[in-house]
């Protein structure tokens, strides 16, 4: 769990029989999605690949969309 007491914390969970979802494919569809906000794409982008993450279609001037590397599609978002 990420998060205090008093905040809206996230909550984890390993699942058995895990099927990882493919962006766009309803078939197989995601069970979250996160925004997370920075303030510089590009370096955001960089940070995330870094990490492990992968840049996937879509998109826009103020996001871009990634999956982090047990296919889990997030977005960075800019205001």
């Amino acid at each position: 769990m990420i998060g205090n007491d008093g905040e809206q914390p996230v909550l984890f969970q390993q699942v058995a029989d895990y099927t990882a979802p493919r962006w766009p494919d309803p078939a197989y569809p995601q069970q979250f999605h996160l925004d997370i906000a920075v303030d510089d794409l590009d370096a955001g982008e960089a940070a995330v690949r870094a990490i492990g993450a992968t840049r996937l279609e879509g998109g826009g001037k103020t996001f871009r969309v990634f999956a982090d590397p047990a296919s889990k599609p997030f977005c960075l978002v800019t205001e």
